[in-house]
């Protein structure tokens, strides 16, 4: 069996591994002209960790992330409303990474290279269309100025090319743009001193406004973290089309951007000076798609965020990208018949990411903050007195159910 992979992102990278893991090859067709480590930082949740761990990745995580201890949830005062253990301290057998995103992308990368070989990998390719037929799928696909460049004939294609996918616009030709909900995410990073336990990450204030800060890498001396930051805001009501196209290499613009942060108050760290102390900053429109009736379509099939792009809550997205990567590799493993795989494969994964989706379009475990912002938006003396703890870590422990990395033993914090 052959699959053709489309998109060199996470998801993407992340497949090739599986599949070679279970003796399946495979041809990654990428559109950039390389496969370039974007955005800053992002969380891997213990799940996602543990199939990369299989795969003899764990080591090589753990070169350039940083175990994530704790996390705590306060107001956009800086008063807390939820604190817990992460990782390993919360009794999963493997950590939780707080990462760069280019850095994760990094080690699977050179992974796919040194598994598969550097030829496995094409870049430069945009897929122009594809053919399917009773035995198999034919990709036809094309560099920047148009010029066909390559024909792939494979077993399946799996549309792994983002938000933006144009294996899901070819199958869903109707669909139109992604969703706007009229909320602007600014984030960056620089070396910063450590805060707390060098391993803690912090998310103040609710869905419409919001300050986050955790750290993602050893920083240029013991006393330091290369700290990821991020600002949350709602600028419009989702009723017309974003500013900016959602990528992740746009700039961001300064004067834009800091009126917002001196709204949050976080005691354990000077964020606006983390702000301002860092030299440059991107800006992503946060846009999800609503989930689809079917990803799979006789040999052809959807993944990551061209399946279930969904918006940056809960520490999901890349993290569901490798899920997506395990099920579909071993569906196929098991299958007599890809059609038959690809169809065992949506059954199991799309209404598990529909309902995240759906969740984290409501603030996911961080509406824990909406729900007491919302009962004491001046703050409060006790939070118990405002929503008590098991009203609280309903929806805190609830999220981590739905999204399946709940931990098999979690004290009360």
């Amino acid at each position: 069996m052959k699959a053709i992979i489309v998109g060199g992102g996470i998801g993407g990278l992340t497949t090739a591994l599986m599949l070679r893991a279970r003796g399946i090859d495979s041809e990654l067709f990428e559109q950039s002209d390389t496969i370039r480590e974007l955005g800053v930082g992002i969380n891997t949740l213990p799940h996602a960790i543990r199939e990369l761990a299989a795969i003899g990745l764990l080591d090589r995580l753990d070169e350039v992330a940083i175990r994530t201890h704790e996390l705590f949830y306060l107001t956009r005062h800086g008063q807390q409303v939820w604190h817990e253990k992460r990782g390993l301290d919360a009794g999963h057998d493997v950590p939780q990474f707080s990462i760069h995103r280019g850095r994760l992308q990094g080690v699977i990368h050179q992974a796919v290279i040194e598994r598969l070989g550097a030829d496995a990998i094409h870049t430069g390719c945009r897929l122009g269309s594809f053919t399917q037929d009773e035995g198999g799928v034919t990709a036809y696909f094309f560099d920047r100025g148009g010029a066909h460049v390559h024909t792939v004939r494979g077993d399946i294609l799996i549309g792994a090319d983002g938000i933006h996918s144009k294996v899901r616009e070819t199958l869903f030709a109707e669909e139109g743009p992604p969703c706007w909900n009229g909320l602007m995410l600014w984030r960056g990073a620089t070396d910063w001193p450590v805060f707390l336990t060098g391993r803690s990450m912090i998310i103040a204030g609710g869905l419409n406004a919001k300050a986050v800060v955790y750290p993602i890498a050893e920083g240029s001396s013991p006393a330091s973290r290369l700290t990821n930051w991020a600002v949350l805001v709602r600028i419009g009501d989702g009723s017309s089309p974003p500013p900016r196209r959602e990528d992740w290499s746009n700039l961001g613009r300064r004067e834009e951007m800091m009126p917002y942060v001196s709204g949050f108050s976080i005691p354990q760290v000077d964020f606006a000076a983390l702000v301002s102390a860092t030299p440059e900053f991107w800006e992503y429109p946060c846009c999800d798609r609503d989930p689809l009736p079917y990803w799979s379509s006789g040999r052809v099939t959807l993944l990551g965020d061209a399946a279930h792009p969904m918006y940056p809550v809960g520490s999901n997205g890349a993290s569901q990208a490798i899920l997506d990567a395990r099920c579909l590799a071993d569906a196929l493993a098991r299958s007599e018949h890809p059609r038959q795989a690809l169809m065992a494969y949506e059954r199991q994964r799309l209404p598990m990411t529909a309902d995240i989706v759906a969740s984290n379009r409501r603030g996911g475990p961080e509406g824990v903050i909406d729900a007491v912002e919302q009962l004491a938006p001046q703050g409060f003396t006790d939070v118990e007195t405002i929503l008590n703890y098991e009203a609280r870590e309903a929806i805190v422990r609830g999220y981590a159910a739905k999204a399946g990395f709940a931990a098999r033993v979690v004290a009360r914090q």
